[in-house]
């Protein structure tokens, strides 16, 4: 399938989301593609696999455990491939065991790399012990290849999370410099930051542009993570608020905060639909709501918070428009109508796609008839509904499933989908 094809299809993907499962018929804009759809990886996780005498790298298979050898990828960017596979041929010269998962034997279980703008890298090996052989020669291999600093993670544990607590710094700094959209950040091993900084520095501008911020308004952020899109709209707007349920990533959004001297912009920990009606009644009126969940979508008591804030505008950036098309109806009961979408390829040659939404808040005489047990009518460019429009009067499984509170995940093709485990198989996201 060639790029452009790939591009076409994931267009429809969302296209066919927000008509089979909200029942909206909202213009997509064609999808936001890369110039240059290679080399774009700025992370790579390499389970290591086979035997001391035939080591191998590579990646699990779609839904198993089986490693399919790689010691390099093209989407990869340099100089990842030449780690690797400088890393492979020390594993091959001085036998060091690889991981048996089944077994829990061996020694080495990750190779982790990653790459900053300036093409610097920062490696992070994953071992089932307490030390690792020949990290002398280890380096002496890898650092003319640019990495520079290599960190011993230590993992014993029986499970397919990648990284534990436990780092050590063997060589260089324990951080990697990197920038997007203009600001500074210091990542650790186990620092979320997008994997594809070109396409994530389009997708945040598409998700400005359509928070339309004002310098007097007030933005909340919800599941900010280490604030990187609270930060960048914090530079448009009056005040920035940021909430999310992980406290190390809130300490990390106050380190970005300070290290870009943006002081308007403030961090909670705590979850959303606590958090948010608790600020709402101590006098909070967002003007603007940004969300960008994890691949299940909302939550019902989040849209609830939403709705209760009562934000003008709500910017919801996806990476499933399955769920964002269902949270899209949920949403429209609530009195938030979709606007625009904006599909964005993070992802060339996946079958992933993110997507920019921007809802807007419709007066209470403005909302369409829903039913438990049919689609939603969308309201049209005037936000009015045709007087003979009528909820559908056959029985919908989909449409039942919309309007109640457990929806199951839908992938786009139509499938159900599980949410990645925290070692995910073929996730392109694993960031």
């Amino acid at each position: 399938m060639t790029y452009a094809a790939q591009l076409a299809f994931k267009r429809d993907q969302v296209r066919g989301c927000l008509g089979h499962i909200a029942g909206l018929d909202v213009e997509v804009q064609p999808v936001l593609g890369m110039d240059d759809p290679s080399a774009y990886r700025n992370k790579t996780a390499l389970p290591a696999g086979g035997s001391v005498d035939a080591p191998i790298l590579g990646f699990y298979a779609p839904r198993s455990h089986r490693i399919v050898p790689a010691a390099s990828c093209p989407n990869a960017l340099p100089p990842a491939g030449d780690i690797a596979q400088a890393f492979l041929d020390w594993m091959k010269t001085f036998r060091i065991p690889p991981y048996q998962e089944e077994a829990h034997r061996g020694l080495l279980r990750h190779l982790v790399i990653r790459v900053n703008r300036r093409g610097e890298a920062m490696v992070t090996v994953v071992v089932n012990g307490d030390t690792l052989p020949h990290l002398r020669e280890l380096r002496e291999r890898i650092e003319p290849l640019g990495a520079v600093s290599l960190i011993l993670n230590r993992n014993q544990t029986r499970t397919n999370v990648i990284l534990s607590d436990h780092f050590q710094s063997v060589y260089g700094k324990p951080t990697l410099p990197d920038t997007l959209c203009g600001l500074r950040f210091e990542l650790s091993p186990a620092s979320f930051f997008q994997i594809n900084p070109c396409q994530t520095e389009r997708l945040y501008e598409t998700a400005l542009s359509f928070a339309d911020l004002k310098p007097e308004e007030t933005l909340c952020d919800v599941y900010c993570g280490a604030g990187t899109i609270t930060l960048m709209m914090a530079r448009h707007c009056a005040r920035a608020i940021g909430i999310e349920i992980i406290p190390t990533a809130v300490e990390n959004a106050r380190e970005n905060a300070a290290r870009n001297g943006i002081g308007h912009a403030e961090f909670h920990t705590g979850q959303a639909e606590k958090l948010l009606p608790e600020m709402v009644e101590k006098g909070l009126r967002p003007d603007v709501i940004v969300v960008d969940p994890p691949r299940r979508g909302l939550d019902l008591p989040v849209i609830d918070a939403i709705a209760k804030a009562a934000p003008s505008r709500l910017v919801y950036i996806s990476c499933n428009p399955a769920t964002q098309a269902r949270d899209a109806a949920l949403l429209l009961e609530r009195c938030y109508a979709v606007r625009q979408i904006q599909p964005v390829d993070m992802f060339p040659w996946t079958s992933h796609v993110e997507t920019v939404c921007l809802l807007s808040k419709l007066s209470e005489q403005k909302i369409p008839p829903a039913c438990s047990k049919g689609k939603m009518t969308p309201p049209d460019k005037t936000d009015r509904i045709e007087k003979e429009e009528k909820p559908c009067e056959k029985t919908c499984t989909l449409c039942e499933r919309l309007c109640t509170a457990g929806v199951q995940n839908q992938e786009a093709g139509g499938k159900a989908a599980a949410e990645a485990g925290s070692a995910p198989r073929g996730n392109p996201s694993g960031g």
